[in-house]
């Protein structure tokens, strides 16, 4: 009797450990749960060079002390990468995960009347957060296309809603201009209807790099655009911290490119030229960003991502700026535009308190079309084989920078006319003579020069790519070759089923257009 009373209460017993374990077992699991559904916010700068940033170019004669502040507290990575040397392309790569080269636009950029580039039907990181219960919203410069209303002589009707905007791609609430800062038409979009219809047309003024002109409404000045869509931000974030909901807000700025338009209390505080005034305010309006997440008490999880849509611009007058001891490429060859490390490479840093140990540097090679499969992760969620397709995940570097458990094998580059290369470690494989883009040696001039039609560096004795190696390991240029086209042939680099191009992919594409 006394040893069944004894197996009673170590049954208990048993039966109470279990069920305190399993108790804190479920509490950590929703803990982490939570974790893995932090706000996030996506703040995508525009034509800002690598070496802009203090922590990343120790040189940099910019005071960028917010921005510093935002990688001490969070992580950064010194081998980000935009998938495209130019804007629309790298746009699309965001918000899809899939490579720019594989839908219609093959090279270059939309202008402000294109039309939508996104099919309505292909995931993107707002739809694929929708269905885990986050609020959508993208507030800033578009450039991706949408559908304007047109008149009998295919003028825009500014008084009727413009189709395929980007609520038909996820974005619960939308607010932006078509383009960039320097293409017309200069007009507000709010959930598919113009703010303002436009009754003026904006000069040409060269001063402040390059500018358009075109139709533009009362209501949309450019001084004042960068400030505004902070301030349209930081009214969205109050208003979401108040709900139980997560949130997403994309937040593409239209600065500092062109045209290079510091406000008043900004002009000369560079003491360089209006580009470096210009990431100035970019810096001041980024801490702002922070103090109203903080205030709002929602910082320790929400996460938060800031980086470039490619290189800094030339327009950004290069000649004076290193002058005066400024590279905004910093040690890397090139600019925007080119498939040189100067138009892609680009700072990027991530702050998520909960997820991510302050103070971080990872020197993985991830691509901003990451960002995909990296919320679907976060949000326990599987893509399908028709999306993300070049996306991979990373946040097993968030939790361990160099961690192998990150399955990027290699990244493509592209460039403005079409160009391509594939980095894998440190060999980087080049299919065209020149840059690609605008720095010298462009495409045309490098042909009449007669370089070799592929270029091979290794960045790990060569970041500054001045070593063409093709032709002392073509075992390497035949291998890299032959990933790149299948990459292409696969339509995806990330493991899955093989899917469709939308047209014939050409590798050589930008090296066959020159005649």
């Amino acid at each position: 009797m006394r040893k069944c009373m004894m197996i009673k209460k170590n049954l208990i017993l048993l039966i109470f450990i279990i069920a305190v374990v399993t108790n804190f077992s479920c509490k950590d699991s929703v803990e982490r749960n939570e974790q893995q559904r932090p706000n996030i916010i996506y703040v995508l700068a525009d034509d800002l060079g690598y070496g802009d940033i203090t922590t990343f170019n120790p040189e940099s004669k910019i005071k960028t002390p917010h921005l510093d502040n935002l990688a001490a507290e969070g992580m950064i990575f010194k081998d980000a990468h935009t998938s495209s040397s130019v804007c629309t392309p790298t746009r699309y790569g965001i918000l899809t995960g899939r490579y720019n080269w594989r839908t219609k636009l093959k090279r270059g950029v939309l202008n402000g009347r294109s039309p939508a580039l996104i099919s309505e039907a292909r995931e993107t990181v707002a739809s694929l957060l929708k269905k885990s219960g986050y609020s959508t919203a993208y507030i800033g410069k578009w450039h991706l296309g949408w559908n304007w209303a047109k008149k009998e002589n295919n003028s825009i009707d500014f008084s009727k809603p413009v189709q395929k905007t980007p609520n038909s791609n996820g974005f619960d609430y939308a607010y932006g201009h078509c383009g960039s800062l320097d293409m017309p038409p200069y007009v507000y979009v709010e959930n598919g209807m113009p703010t303002a219809i436009p009754v003026n047309t904006t000069e040409n003024k060269d001063e402040h790099g390059f500018w358009r002109n075109g139709l533009t409404s009362p209501d949309f000045v450019h001084e004042e655009v960068t400030p505004h869509f902070f301030e349209k931000s930081f009214q969205y974030i109050k208003e979401q911290a108040k709900t139980e909901n997560p949130f997403f807000l994309y937040l593409p700025l239209p600065s500092p490119h062109t045209p290079i338009l510091p406000t008043e209390k900004w002009q000369g505080k560079s003491g360089l030229n209006p580009y470096g005034d210009f990431v100035m305010e970019v810096d001041h309006y980024m801490g702002k960003l922070a103090k109203v997440i903080k205030e709002a008490g929602i910082e320790e999880n929400t996460l938060v991502f800031f980086t470039s849509d490619n290189g800094c611009s030339p327009r950004a007058d290069f000649n004076e700026l290193i002058s005066k001891g400024h590279n905004p490429s910093s040690i890397f060859r090139g600019h925007k535009a080119d498939i040189f490390e100067g138009g892609h490479r680009v700072p990027f840093i991530v702050k998520w308190p909960a997820g991510i140990k302050p103070g971080v540097i990872s020197n993985k090679t991830i691509c901003t079309t990451d960002l995909m499969a990296t919320c679907a992760s976060l949000t326990n969620q599987k893509l399908a084989d028709n999306s993300g397709e070049d996306s991979f995940d990373m946040t097993p570097l968030f939790r361990n920078h160099e961690s192998d458990e990150f399955q990027r094998e290699a990244t493509v580059h592209h460039s403005s006319n079409g160009s391509f290369a594939i980095r894998k470690g440190d060999w980087k494989l080049i299919l065209c003579r020149g840059s690609g883009g605008w720095s010298a040696p462009k495409p045309a001039e490098a042909k009449k020069k007669g370089l070799p039609k592929v270029q091979l560096y290794d960045l790990s004795q060569d970041i500054g790519e001045q070593i063409n190696l093709q032709a002392q390991y073509p075992a390497i240029v035949e291998e890299l070759t032959a990933l790149l086209q299948r990459y292409a042939d696969n339509g995806r680099s990330t493991p899955g089923k093989p899917q469709q191009n939308n047209g014939d992919v050409d590798i050589y594409y930008g090296l066959n257009r020159i005649k």
